[in-house]
Parts: C-alpha cells; structure tokens; sequence
C-alpha cells in the first residue's frame, strides 16, 4: 500500500509517517516546509517539497505514484492568528484542501484521512463531547476545518471519495525519537516544559475563575502515540471497509491547567513559575471528549496518561532545546 502524507513533516504527521514506515506501507511526503521540519522526519521517508496550491506539482505528484489512500495533516493551526489574518487560513486550509480533492478524484485516488478538530464544537452544550454534539466554532480555525468536513460529505455523494475525519483533542507528548516544535508554540505543555528550561521566564494562567475544580480551563490531552495508532485503525478500516465516517480523539479525562503545570514541575524537578492572567476570549471553561465510538467500531484505546505525556515531551525537548533549529517562515 502506498499512501500520501500531506503536512507530514509537521509534528503529528512525521509521527504517522514513521508508524506508517514501521507497518510496511510505502510513503511519500508531501510539505512545504514552512511549518515543518525536514529533520523530523527518518531518512527512508521520501520527501517532495511542494505547497498544496500548486495544482500542476500536485496533479504531477498523483499521476506518477499510484496512491492507495492519503493522509491530510496540512493545516494552518494557530487560533489567535486565523481571527487576526482569517483570509490566510481560508486559503491554505480550505482551498488547498480542495485542491487535493480535486487532485485526488482526477486521479482516482478515492480514501483519505482528514485531521479535524475539537475546536469544531465551540462552546459544547455538552460534556463530554460526542460526534454527534452541535458543530458551533467561535474562531475561524474551527471553521475551516467544519467547512472541509463539509466538502468531504459532499465529495463522498458526488465522487463517491470516502474519508475518515478524526477530531483531535488536545495531542502533546513524544515518540520515535522527535517531538513538538511550532513557531511560534502556542499549546500549554510545551510551553510549560519551556520555562523549566529557562527559555521562558514563567508560564502565564489565562483564567483562574472558571466554574472548574481549581478556577482553571480543562482540557482533554491525548498522547501522540495515542492519536498515530487511531490513525493506522482508521486507515486500516478505510482501506477495507470502504466508508466515510467521523471519530472524536480523546483520553476522555479532563485536567486544568494547574494540573499540567504541578504536574510538570514533578517530572521536570523545577519550580516553573506561574502567573495569573486575564482570560482569552473563545477560551470554553471544559472541553472533554467522550471516544466511546472509536473504542467500539475501531477497538482503539488510549494507553497514555497525562504523567507519561509530560514525561515523554520532556524527555525530548532537554535533548532538543532548540527544536528541530531550521525552521523555515
């Protein structure tokens, strides 16, 4: 089997493309490398530099490799910038999203796993959240990400293209040797993991008076290893299975964000400061999700708690403090 890894030297991707390479699938790695890291990824993993706006590359790409299924991780993910700049966002998430259908059904490549979000259900009017809980984004992340998975409802009645759409909660941890590296990093874990590094003086609380346990925001948070094997059931149950379908990612366990950080100056044996501060806007008080359907039409579990999470980012960014160092903007 041969499958295309768009975004795949990204953080995420570059973990699926090493499980992908473990489990004996042929793979090619498309990225443009403006958020990814060339050293992310293993030497056996074939890479084509190329942006998902070039149709001519991409449509060269479909036509002389014969793809089984692709693997979507291209995506433009930081929340304060899509409502600073939304026209960047629409552009690269959604259009060139539809470039790669368009390319894939030109080409008769019919299977695709989509990353999707948590960030579709907004506000929830429900915890934990099911797949069936009302899609209501409040940023313009959100909302790229609703809009594909609208196409991809679409392109399954016209062109009959199944798809996968896995909602991913809050992914953070390390494996296979690599880790999270963003420029700028905007997700709590790493954050905190920096300033017991000294690369960051302390680590600012955005709300201490939510209606939670500790005044502080919950987040679900789910090892990247968790989220990798999801995607090799998904792709194994696409490839025989031949159906379009939608799963949420998640631990389905809630911690705050005093959680994180006390649990992070346990492993780490630094102090790491914090400081409280205002609330962001769009920040909802508790986000969980509930991942009853993948565990029963997929027999995924999650294997990872927040202690090993933590450890295993740790573990990654001593050896890496700087990241992966040639990032590209």
């Amino acid at each position: 089997m041969k499958i295309l890894v768009t975004g795949g030297a990204g953080y995420i991707g570059s973990h699926a493309v090493r499980r992908l390479l473990q489990n004996n699938y042929k793979i090619i790695v498309y990225d443009s490398l403006v958020n990814g890291h060339k050293k992310s990824l293993p030497a056996e993993a074939e890479l084509v530099v190329g942006d998902l706006d070039d149709k001519e590359k991409l449509n060269k790409l479909f036509k002389e490799n014969n793809f089984d299924a692709v693997m979507h991780f291209a995506a433009f993910i930081e929340v304060g910038e899509s409502m600073k700049n939304p026209a960047k966002f629409y552009r690269n998430n959604v259009v060139n999203t539809l470039n790669l259908l368009e390319a894939m059904v030109k080409n008769n490549v019919k299977k695709i796993i989509f990353s999707s979000t948590a960030a579709l259900f907004g506000y929830p009017d429900e915890i934990p959240i099911s797949e069936s809980t009302k899609k209501c984004p409040v940023n313009v992340y959100g909302r790229t990400k609703l809009i594909i998975e609208q196409m991809l409802k679409d392109f399954d009645a016209a062109y009959n293209l199944k798809f996968i759409a896995l909602r991913y909660f809050n992914a953070a941890g390390a494996d296979f040797g690599i880790g999270e590296d963003h420029n700028p990093e905007t997700h709590l874990i790493p954050l905190v993991l920096q300033v017991a590094l000294g690369k960051r003086k302390e680590i600012k609380i955005f709300g201490t008076d939510y209606s939670t346990k500790d005044g502080t925001c919950i987040r679900d948070y789910i090892h990247v290893t968790d989220l990798i094997n999801a995607h090799m059931l998904a792709l194994k149950k696409l490839l025989s299975a031949n159906k379009s379908n939608y799963y949420n990612l998640g631990n389905g366990k809630g911690y705050s964000v005093k959680e994180i950080i006390e649990t992070a100056r346990k492993v780490t044996g630094h102090p790491i400061p914090a400081i409280k501060s205002k609330r962001r806007a769009g920040d909802p008080a508790v986000l969980i999700a509930d991942s009853t359907k993948i565990q029963k039409e997929l027999n995924w579990k999650p294997k990872y708690g927040l202690n090993e999470i933590i450890k295993s980012a740790w573990e990654w960014h001593k050896k890496n403090p700087d990241g992966f160092e040639e990032n590209i903007n």
